[in-house]
C-alpha cells in the first residue's frame, strides 16, 4: 500500500523522466517459468522472449582457458586462478590489477616462465566474449512481433527463445526490460500456508496478516531469526535484539540499513527508538517523510524528497542528483553540492550552516541508499516469514527444510534450529513421510522419502500412492507385499533400512538385523508381488503370502553405524551427532562454525569442538607434510589448514571420524572463511 508506507510513485515514473524504468518483479522461484509462460500466452509467443547475454572471459576464466589450451596440467591453471582476488563492490577483478595487489601472483609471474606465458596470453583475451547465455531474470515484451525490434535465436542449452541483443541494446532500441526474479522465500511461504491448512484447517491469507502481531515482534527481539527472509545472520540478529522492533517500519528500516555505508546509522536508529526525546529534525518540514524513521535518513527516497521539498528540485533534477552520487565522480558531486546548497538557501530559506549540515548527511549516504519501495516489499516478505515462524513453527520449518533439501549445510543449520525450538526432526518413515519434509505431529517433522540419496522419485511416488490408496503399512510383510516389484529393488530396500524408514515396522529387530536378512526380505517381496501362480519359497501358490518370519539372531545396530548411514544417505546426522557425547565441552564453547562463517572476523582466535570429515595432505617445498582438513559441527562445515609443525605433532589425532578441540585463527580470503590451526586436543 503506497499510501501507508509513503512510497513516492514519482521515484518510479514521472513526466520528466527521459526513459522508462526497469520493472522488477519477484515471484516464488518454483513458479517463475509459469509466469513467463503466462506472459507469452497473454501477449503472444512472438511478442515475448528472454534476454540473451554474452559471457565474457574474466581474469580467472581467461587464465584457466589459456592453461588448458597450452596443454598444462589442470592444477597449473587452477593454482594461478586461485591467486587472483575476487572483485568487490560490483566491479570485476582484472589481471592487471591482480598483479599489482597480489604479491604471490606477481612473484609467480616474475619467477616462472610458464606462468608468465599463461598470464601474458590471458591478458590479451581477457574481456573477450566467450559464449552466449540467458539473462538470469530479464524478459522483454514488445507491442508488435519481436523480430521487428531485435534478432532472436534459440538458446542451445535450454531451448528457450532469446534475444540476440543484450539488455543494454534491447533498451536502446526502445523495449522495456522486465526482471522476472525468483525468491525461494515466497515458495516457502506458499508451502507453509498450504501445510497449515492441510494439518489444521486454518486458511491463512498471507497478504493480509496483521502487521502488529506481538508474538512475531517478541520472537525477533529474542533474536530467533534463523530461517526468516533478510533478518537472519549473526550481525542482523544482534541489531534486532538491541532494537526490539515493534512496527513493520522497523523491519523495513533494518532491511535498508543493514548494508555497507548505511549500517553506521543503525546504532542511532536504535537509540532514537528507545528514547524518543533524542528525535530531532534539521528542519521541521522533514518530519512529513522522516517520522517513521525517527528523523534519520534511511532510504534513497529521503534524499530525493529533501532535495525536492527543501532544495526546490524537480523530480528529474533529483534523479540526476541520485545518479551523480552513485557514480561518485568528484566534479559532478561538486557541481551538485553547489546547486543543492543554493537551492536550500533560496527555495528552502535555510541558513548556510543548516544547508551544510544537511549536505554532510546526504553526501556519504546517497551512493548506498536503498530504494524505499524495495525495502517495503522485502520488509513485508521478511515480516511474513517471521509471522509464520512465530505462529505456525512446525509447518513453517518443514517448508524451510523442503526448500533447502539439496543443501546439507543449510539442512544441518535448520535441524539445529528445530531442536532449539523443541521440534523433533526424525529420519524418514514409510508410514509418515511424504516425498518432502513432512509434518508428522504437533512437534515433529520427518525427512521426506525423496531426501534419501540413491532413492528415486519413482519408488517414493509408488510407496506413497499405495499408502494413500490402501492405508498405512501394518507390518514388514504388509509393506513388502504391497509395494510393486518394479519399484522396490535391493538398492532401494537397503536405503530404506539404513536411514531407519522401516524402524517402526521392524519391531525389536534393528537396522543391522534387517540388512543381515535382506536376501530373505527380497525373496519374500518377489514372491508376494509375482502375479503368476507358482510354488514359492514360502509355500504359497499365487495366493496372499503368509506373514514374514525372520530367523532369530542378535544383530545389534550401534549408534555409530546409524549415524554413518544417515550421513551417507541423508547428508547429515539425524539420530544424534558424534559430538553429542562431549556435551560438557559443547556447553562451555558456545561458538559454532555457522557463527564464524556468518560474520567472519579475520585474525580472531577461536576454540572450537569439531568432527573431522576429510584430511588431504600435501608436501611443502621443504618436503614437510601439512594438511587441509574439512571439519564440521552440528551447524556447518569449514576448511582448516594444519601447518607442518602442528601436523607433525598431532598427525595421529587428525583422522576422519575423530572429534577434536581446535584452537585456530579465522582467515578470510577471496570471500572464503577458513581456519589456521594453532593447536589440537583430542575430545
Amino acid at each position: 500500500d503506497p499510501l501507508f508506507y509513503k512510497l513516492p510513485f514519482e521515484r518510479f515514473l514521472n513526466p520528466e523522466r527521459p526513459k522508462a524504468p526497469d520493472i522488477d518483479m519477484d515471484f516464488a522461484d518454483n513458479r517463475r517459468d509459469e509466469m513467463i509462460a503466462y506472459a507469452k500466452e497473454k501477449y503472444g509467443a512472438d511478442h515475448v522472449a528472454q534476454i540473451g547475454t554474452f559471457g565474457t572471459l574474466m581474469a580467472r576464466a581467461a587464465v584457466r582457458d589459456v592453461a588448458r589450451a597450452l596443454g598444462h596440467a589442470y592444477r597449473t591453471g587452477d593454482q594461478i586462478a586461485k591467486l587472483i582476488p575476487l572483485g568487490s563492490q560490483g566491479f570485476p577483478m582484472t589481471l592487471t590489477h591482480a598483479l599489482k595487489i597480489e604479491p604471490d601472483l606477481r612473484a609467480l609471474y616474475d619467477q616462472d616462465d610458464d606462468v608468465r606465458q599463461i598470464i601474458d596470453l590471458a591478458l590479451r583475451i581477457e574481456g573477450c566474449v566467450r559464449h552466449t547465455g540467458v539473462h538470469a531474470a530479464g524478459v522483454v515484451i514488445s507491442p508488435t512481433p519481436l523480430t521487428q525490434w531485435t534478432p532472436l535465436q534459440v538458446d542451445q542449452k535450454t531451448g528457450k527463445l532469446i534475444t540476440q541483443y543484450d539488455m543494454h541494446a534491447v533498451e536502446d532500441v526502445g523495449l522495456l526490460k522486465f526482471d522476472f526474479l525468483g525468491i525461494k522465500n515466497l515458495a516457502i511461504l506458499s508451502d507453509a500456508v498450504t501445510r497449515v491448512e492441510k494439518s489444521t484447517g486454518v486458511s491463512i491469507d498471507i497478504e493480509n496478516i496483521p502487521i502488529d502481531d506481538a508474538v512475531t515482534f517478541q520472537m525477533l527481539a529474542r533474536g530467533e531469526t534463523e530461517g526468516t527472509f533478510q533478518l537472519n545472520g549473526s550481525g542482523m540478529t544482534r541489531y534486532l535484539k538491541e532494537l526490539r522492533p515493534t512496527t513493520i517500519h522497523d523491519i523495513n528500516a533494518m532491511v535498508a540499513l543493514y548494508r555497507p555505508g548505511p549500517m553506521e546509522t543503525i546504532p542511532q536508529y536504535i537509540l532514537r527508538k528507545s528514547n524518543p526525546q533524542l528525535i530531532r529534525y534539521i528542519d521541521e518540514r522533514m518530519a512529513e517523510y522522516l517520522d517513521t524513521s525517527y528523523g534519520l535518513l534511511v532510504y534513497q527516497d529521503d534524499v530525493l524528497l529533501t532535495a525536492i521539498k527543501l532544495g526546490g528540485y524537480s523530480w528529474l533534477e533529483a534523479d540526476t542528483l541520485r545518479k551523480a552520487m552513485g557514480k561518485k565522480i568528484p566534479e559532478e558531486m561538486e557541481a551538485q553540492k553547489e546547486k543543492l546548497l543554493a537551492g536550500f538557501k533560496e527555495f528552502g530559506k535555510l541558513t548556510d550552516a543548516k544547508g551544510s549540515e544537511l549536505w554532510k548527511l546526504i553526501e556519504p549516504f546517497a551512493a548506498y541508499g536503498f530504494n524505499k519501495a524495495h525495502a517495503a516489499c522485502y520488509g513485508k516478505v521478511a515480516y511474513q516469514t517471521a509471522y509464520m515462524k512465530a505462529n505456525y513453527p512446525v509447518a513453517y520449518m518443514a517448508a524451510v527444510l523442503t526448500a533447502d533439501s539439496g543443501d546439507t549445510d543449510s539442512i544441518a543449520t535448520f535441524v539445529t534450529e528445530c531442536e532449539r525450538m523443541g521440534i523433533e526432526v526424525l529420519p524418514p518413515d514409510v508410514n509418515e513421510s511424504g516425498s518432502d519434509f513432512t509434518v508428522a505431529g504437533e512437534k515433529t517433522i520427518r525427512f521426506g522419502l525423496t531426501t534419501i540419496k540413491n532413492f528415486g522419485e519413482g519408488i517414493s511416488e509408488a510407496l506413497i500412492s499405495e499408502r494413500n490408496k490402501n492405508g498405512p503399512y501394518a507390518s514388514l510383510s504388509s509393506f513388502l507385499s504391497r509395494v510393486s516389484g518394479k519399484s522396490l529393488n535391493r538398492k532401494s530396500l537397503e536405503c530404506l533400512i539404513k536411514v531407519g524408514a522401516l524402524d517402526t515396522l521392524a519391531g525389536e529387530n534393528g537396522r543391522s538385523f534387517l540388512l543381515y536378512n535382506i536376501e530373505t526380505l527380497l525373496s519374500f517381496h518377489k514372491d508376494a508381488t509375482t502375479s503368476a501362480p507358482q510354488e514359492s519359497l514360502f509355500g504359497t501358490t499365487g495366493l496372499a503370502p503368509v506373514e514374514l518370519t525372520l530367523p532369530p539372531g542378535a544383530h545389534h545396530t550401534s549408534l555409530k553405524d546409524k549415524l554413518e548411514w544417515e550421513k551417507e544417505l541423508l547428508g547429515i546426522y539425524v539420530s544424534g551427532h558424534p559430538l553429542d557425547s562431549h556435551g560438557a565441552i559443547l556447553k562451555k564453547t558456545a561458538l559454532t562454525i555457522n557463527v564464524i562463517k556468518g560474520e567472519p572476523q579475520a585474525g580472531v582466535s577461536v576454540i572450537l569442538p569439531v568432527l573431522i570429515q576429510e584430511v588431504r595432505t600435501i608436501l611443502t617445498k621443504k618436503g614437510e607434510k601439512m594438511a587441509f582438513v574439512k571439519c564440521e559441527d552440528k551447524t556447518a562445515h569449514i576448511e582448516a589448514v594444519v601447518f607442518p609443525k602442528i601436523y607433525k605433532e598431532h598427525a595421529a589425532l587428525i583422522t576422519p571420524g575423530t572429534c577434536l578441540l581446535l584452537k585456530a585463527t579465522v582467515s578470510v580470503r577471496n570471500g572464503e572463511t577458513s581456519l589456521a590451526v594453532e593447536n589440537v586436543k583430542a575430545l
